[in-house]
């Protein structure tokens, strides 16, 4: 398989695994969208971590398999390319994506569906999918510009150029620069915190923020209220509640 789902103490790993430099076929597309919904299904699955190995995270699309595509084959397989990137963005869990190498088209672009991205100090990312004659496909013109906003975003877009990750921690694009050896323990151990916290809380505060940039205030204020007040019908909340009370805050056992 190009792409596996390994479970341990909670954290499901998303594993990238086409060697040389985990290029983005339709088969790993595919693969990779089947897997997010099984994370999303899944209970033992409480937090997630996007990890391409000690050498690349994912050098984009396979560019010799787009090569023969014309227009009418790429309007339908569009859709479902847009599909498995949507699908990890879209698991309503803790997400973060451990960078290592490349990151570059489709490989940006699925760092993007993350929480956040922690990246190593050799690791490169960029949309250079206008060096192909082409736009990024897989949500990066969204995406991107939501995360680093419309003028970072359209230099990036526009050039095509790579940013190291220096330069894409000041950019927005990255959360965190760490030794590459320690990428994926560092991000394990983030993914690791949360799949011990709150499951509906968590999922609530992350469907809040996304589903809240992508409409106006007021609406937004209601998705978050009525989250609020959803979860008071939890034993999470009851747990973390009476933990707070009983023993001070920060030390709820949640089940």
């Amino acid at each position: 398989m190009t792409v596996n789902l390994e479970v341990a103490d909670g954290v499901g790993t998303i594993r990238l695994d086409r060697p040389p430099m985990n290029a983005l076929d339709i088969a790993t597309q595919d693969r990779l969208r089947e897997l997010a919904e099984e994370a999303t299904r899944r209970d033992d699955v409480r937090a997630v971590v996007i990890w391409g190995g000690e050498k690349v995270f994912a050098a984009g699309a396979d560019i010799k398999e787009m090569q023969v595509m014309d227009h009418a084959a790429m309007v339908v397989r569009s859709k479902a390319l847009q599909d498995s990137f949507t699908a990890v963005a879209r698991i309503p869990k803790p997400v973060v994506a451990a960078i290592t190498g490349y990151a570059l088209g489709g490989g940006c672009e699925l760092a993007l569906c993350a929480d956040i991205r922690i990246a190593a100090d050799n690791a490169k990312l960029g949309q250079p999918e206008i060096l192909l004659g082409l736009i990024p496909g897989a949500g990066g013109t969204q995406r991107l510009a939501r995360l680093v906003g419309p003028s970072k975003a359209k230099d990036l877009i526009f050039t095509g150029r790579p940013v190291k990750a220096d330069e894409a921690l000041t950019l927005g694009l990255v959360d965190r620069v760490v030794p590459a050896a320690e990428v994926y323990e560092q991000a394990h151990a983030w993914a690791a915190r949360l799949a011990a916290g709150p499951a509906l809380a968590l999922r609530a505060a992350k469907e809040s923020v996304d589903a809240g940039l992508e409409t106006d205030i007021d609406t937004g204020l209601t998705i978050e209220r009525n989250w609020f007040a959803g979860l008071f019908a939890t034993e999470d909340r009851e747990t973390g509640m009476r933990s707070f009370v009983e023993e001070g805050p920060g030390k709820a056992k949640f089940r």
